[in-house]
């Protein structure tokens, strides 16, 4: 399997620590010691998932090799729908006609987009699809609940668009070693942990203890297992791409790992807790300074529970 292009969107305006010192009480100083971010994105009233997804594909057709007209599967993924029926999926397809499509929605909190990987891994592999469209995108804003001092100040918004083709289409395709998912709804306190219930609270971690102990757990075992299950080990890791939930949990990763600051990318800082797009907008946004040989680990986790890694050789 194989990346042909990608694309991003972050809405522009940004909002900074100082914001919710009178909104839930921290400080700035407090929420950059903690978490690690010192501003988040946020979309305008206008914007969802859908018109974010549609940005990001706009900003990837310049390097596709293809007309998007062939790609013949289309999966958007999100915890944060805005539509449960037409989604994001069947919004790409009807403003590009790729009338050949099969089209829909998965979620699995910010495991997501390897999610969807892992499916197209698995069309691809029965014949069922050839060229595959990727939509990770969440408006955590249009859930959050600011008040919350425990996560109201940690969300941002913003969009990621993968292309994926069963063969090789051009030299500069990126090539999907491998990728691994689970589901772990029987560890921790998985199912308390964290939850969105639209008309109960908006997004909500009561349980962020436990959330970053088994980040801490299972972002490192899988990077792990996926090197060691395809023969490479840790020193041939050039980046690794972590869930931006936390710099704190990156940070305990890295040292896991021994992988040097400059191997680790993160955009947590400015952009805040981007969802179940984070590692793939990091990706996204870095995709330029890749080159030949690069060996790339993501490795992510969400609540429910849920994980999962890949890895991308240039």
């Amino acid at each position: 399997m194989f990346i042909n292009a990608t694309g991003f969107y972050v809405p522009e305006e940004r909002v900074p620590n100082a914001y919710f010192l009178h909104v839930n009480g921290l400080t700035d100083e407090w929420i950059e010691q903690r978490t690690g971010i010192r501003s988040r994105s946020l979309a305008q009233s206008g914007e969802t998932i859908n018109s974010m997804s549609l940005c990001a594909v706009r900003n990837a057709l310049a390097r596709l090799s293809y007309d998007v007209t062939e790609v013949d599967l289309i999966i958007s993924a999100s915890y944060s729908p805005y539509d449960t029926v037409a989604t994001a999926a069947h919004e790409v397809q009807r403003e590009y006609r790729i009338e050949p499509a099969k089209a829909f929605y998965i979620s699995s909190a910010c495991s997501s987009f390897l999610n969807a990987m892992e499916i197209i891994q698995g069309y691809f592999a029965m014949n069922k699809a050839s060229k595959a469209l990727i939509l990770s995108a969440d408006k955590n804003s249009a859930y959050r609940n600011e008040s919350d001092p425990q996560t109201g100040h940690l969300w941002g918004d913003a969009a990621a668009a993968f292309f994926l083709s069963k063969e090789q289409m051009t030299e500069s395709d990126r090539v999907v070693v491998d990728v691994h998912t689970e589901g772990l709804g029987h560890i921790g306190k998985s199912l308390e942990a964290v939850n969105l219930r639209p008309r109960h609270g908006g997004i909500l971690m009561p349980e962020g203890r436990d959330v970053f102990i088994q980040a801490c757990n299972y972002m490192p075992k899988n990077i792990r297992y996926l090197l060691e299950k395809n023969g490479y080990t840790l020193a041939q890791l050039s980046y690794f791409i972590g869930h931006q939930a936390n710099l704190r949990i990156l940070t305990n990763v890295a040292r896991q790992l021994d992988l040097p600051d400059e191997k680790i990318l993160h955009n947590i800082e400015e952009l805040g807790n981007t969802g179940s797009v984070s590692a793939a907008l990091v990706y996204a946004q870095n995709e330029h300074r890749f080159k030949k040989g690069d060996l790339l680990g993501l490795s992510v986790f969400g609540g429910g529970y849920s994980a999962g890694a890949c890895l991308i050789a240039c």
